[in-house]
């Protein structure tokens, strides 16, 4: 049986890192982000979208700089720009799709 709640967790941070990806080397603004993972989950909250973002940050994928007025500023880092590119193994808890070209 497929745990709904779990992929859409994985799927979410897959996005995140190919979003941050197309924002290198500059990195995106939480409001920014929130507004493309909501174009797949509408529902998505920020406290779901930081709870993410945290996780990436915590699998040394990204790295975050928390404003003072509550709004948070991801980049992709150099683990994570290797997790995107195909380089590297993709650690579990991230719904990276299977490569299939050479």
């Amino acid at each position: 049986m497929i745990d709904i709640i779990k992929a859409r967790r994985e799927n979410l941070r897959w996005n995140l890192l190919n979003a941050l990806n197309k924002a290198r080397p500059i990195g995106a603004q939480d409001q920014l982000l929130l507004t493309v993972v909501q174009s797949l989950y509408e529902d998505c909250t920020p406290t779901e979208l930081h709870s993410e973002l945290e996780y990436l940050k915590d699998r040394a994928l990204v790295d975050i700089d928390k404003k003072p007025d509550g709004h948070w500023h991801a980049k992709l880092n150099s683990n994570g720009v290797d997790v995107v590119d195909y380089t590297v193994h993709c650690p579990a808890g991230i719904a990276r799709p299977t490569k299939y070209w050479n």
